[in-house]
């Protein structure tokens, strides 16, 4: 009946592993359990270390604006320009 964006926001995130010392870009509407499922649950990128920490968030309507930012800082390829957007 109502959109996805009625009731809740969408987040696209950056995280940073100090042990890999690489970024990790991804999207969600929950980002605590997001959190928990890149320290304990996942088997992808995340899952190769355990130290992962949120550096950047930016809040959306909806889940396909925060994908389609998700996918235009994947696109980037740049450590530079991540790291000039987190603050770094």
């Amino acid at each position: 009946m109502f959109g996805d964006s009625c009731f809740m926001n969408f987040f696209t995130y950056i995280l940073y592993s100090e042990k890999l010392d690489r970024y990790y870009i991804g999207s969600t509407n929950d980002m605590a359990e997001r959190m928990r499922e890149h320290l304990w649950k996942h088997k992808g990128f995340t899952s190769k270390a355990k130290d992962w920490v949120v550096k950047y968030t930016e809040t959306y309507p909806s889940k396909t604006t925060a994908i389609k930012r998700e996918n235009q800082i994947k696109k980037w390829k740049s450590r530079a320009m991540i790291e000039k957007l987190v603050g770094n």
